[in-house]
């Protein structure tokens, strides 16, 4: 069965460092693009990072551009998100996500969520 399962959220003081993670199974992991989405109480849902299939290209938001880093590890089926220098506009529930395309198939699957608080 697919799983994809995100951990490491939890409360953080402004300026302080979080890592997530998101474990995956069930699926051929390195054939997929993995991102890390979030969404705030009452904003939609935004892309924060992006890394493609081999690790070889990461995209980023404007926002967390400089602060946070996606990364992968495809023996261990595992993505990180490191983030840095953490504000309140950070808070939110992380998503982590697989993508494929494959001619005019579309794979896509979805993790939980975990939440992420920075204050003080």
């Amino acid at each position: 069965q697919v799983q994809v399962v995100e951990s490491g959220g939890g409360l953080v003081q402004p300026g302080g460092s979080l890592r997530l993670s998101c474990a995956a199974s069930g699926f051929r992991f390195s054939y997929y693009d993995m991102n890390w989405y979030r969404q705030a109480p009452g904003k939609e849902r935004e892309l924060v990072a992006a890394i493609t299939s081999e690790g070889g290209s990461t995209n980023y938001a404007d926002s967390v551009k400089g602060r946070f880093t996606i990364s992968r590890d495809n023996a261990k089926t595992t993505v990180y998100l490191q983030m840095n220098s953490l504000k309140p506009g950070d808070t939110a529930v992380y998503y982590c996500s697989a993508f494929r395309r494959l001619g005019i198939k579309e794979y896509t699957y979805w993790g939980q969520g975990t939440q992420v608080t920075v204050s003080s």
